[in-house]
């Protein structure tokens, strides 16, 4: 037990609090492209077409490994470090991108709209590449599982700022204010980098070796140097399928609950209480987890969670419209899916060379978005075709090969390991 309380305690530690403000940062513009972007557009008459395109400024997330090697090896802007200098650069940008976008009228602007928004999004993945890198980098081996936590919890934090929050100040002061405002919370994750060490510098290009050798090292060094490792097919396909049935289920639960008989009201006030509070606990508890057990056994642990938590689907499809039986529901699958994404994202973690850490880890992640994005696709379908009992009752069953790529993975320790930085 005492062990236990030691790495809880790790996350009182000075660089876990510093990744957990810049994941705050991390998590704020998502929403102002998307889901409080659209409550705006509505709010002022924009077609329903035209809100639904608004989709593919989303773009940005899934492609970040494309200009990732240059946040890896170009010089920065600001001369604080790469990691500081590239991070406080792209987030001077982005404050003044979100208070740009909150200044225009949908009604008149929607073309600029739609091309700031793009460019909100394009930065925001760009700090992401480089938020990614710096925990990474900052943080030991053994606060790894910590770190992944704590970038989890400020981004949930951030989006319920983002989302909840700036509905709240646009409906009593304003879009721009509430735009602006968000803006200004960008700050914060600014403020931990200024107040943080430049982790260990890395190489940067060199100018004098030509363009040749430069888009070598920047580009095809990063992808060879992962596939050269034994294990690396097994390590892609476990990360494109470890969340696959997570994701499956809950493209479904919305219609899952407003078949039973919930109104928005309902699923809203439980998902505020029980699943913000949930997924919280989850991500710190997977920190713990990590830390404890090690990253493989701790994948397989929060893994079977994660496929349990899927069940309480089952549950609640045969218990109909019962509050109860939704804020369980709620509880399991966000607490699980908190404890599976923290390991998730610790494994990836391990898996980067920090000679390459950002677009290792940027290309890495991707994998994992565009999986669940492809397989999830046909979860409609499955649902209309199977019922709701048999579909859940799928989504926890496409876990297995995840499951059985663990405790392969487990047998074999250094398959995939990441190396050490190349002279």
């Amino acid at each position: 037990m005492n062990a236990w309380r030691q790495a809880l305690a790790a996350y009182r530690d000075r660089r876990v609090l510093a990744v957990l403000f810049v994941g705050f940062s991390s998590g704020i513009p998502l929403l102002l492209t998307y889901s409080t972007l659209s409550a705006w557009l509505a709010k002022d008459g924009i077609s329903r077409a035209a809100i639904g395109l608004f989709a593919l400024v989303g773009l940005p997330y899934s492609l970040k490994f494309l200009w990732s090697p240059l946040i890896d090896r170009v010089p920065p802007p600001l001369p604080l470090g790469r990691r500081r200098g590239w991070g406080l650069s792209i987030q001077i940008a982005l404050m003044a991108a979100i208070i740009a976008l909150g200044s225009l009228d949908p009604n008149h602007q929607i073309g600029l709209m739609a091309g700031l928004s793009v460019l909100v999004a394009f930065l925001s993945a760009s700090q992401d590449i480089v938020i990614d890198a710096f925990r990474i980098e900052l943080l030991g081996e053994e606060l790894q599982g910590t770190g992944a936590g704590a970038v989890q919890v400020g981004y949930r934090l951030a989006m319920l700022s983002a989302g909840a929050g700036a509905l709240f100040i646009a409906d009593n002061a304003g879009w721009f204010w509430a735009y602006a405002a968000m803006a200004a919370l960008v700050g914060v994750g600014a403020l931990a980098l200024l107040l943080s060490d430049e982790p260990a510098p890395g190489r940067t290009i060199d100018h004098g070796a030509g363009l040749r050798a430069a888009l070598t090292m920047a580009v095809v060094r990063p992808f060879s140097d992962f596939v050269s490792r034994p294990g690396w097919l097994v390590a892609v396909l476990f990360i494109v399928t470890y969340k696959l049935g997570e994701a499956m289920a809950g493209i479904m639960a919305m219609p899952l609950y407003i078949s039973v008989g919930f109104s928005l009201t309902e699923i809203a006030s439980v998902s505020k209480v029980f699943g913000f509070f949930a997924t919280i606990i989850g991500c710190l508890l997977g920190g713990v987890v990590v830390t404890r057990m090690g990253c493989l056994k701790a994948l397989l642990v929060c893994g079977i969670l994660q496929s349990v938590g899927n069940l309480f689907y089952i549950l609640q499809a045969q218990a109909g419209h019962h509050l109860e039986y939704l804020a369980l529901c709620v509880a399991a699958e966000n607490l699980t899916a908190g404890m599976a994404g923290t390991a998730l994202i610790a494994y990836i973690s391990g898996l980067c060379n920090v000679a390459f850490t950002a677009t290792q880890y940027a290309l890495l992640s991707s994998l994992a978005v565009v999986g669940r994005t492809l397989f999830t696709s046909s979860a409609g379908i499955l649902a209309d075709r199977l019922g709701w009992e048999m579909f859940f009752l799928l989504t926890t069953l496409v876990t297995i090969p995840a499951l059985l790529l663990a405790a392969w993975m487990m047998t074999r320790p250094d398959a995939c390991a990441a190396s050490r930085p190349d002279p």
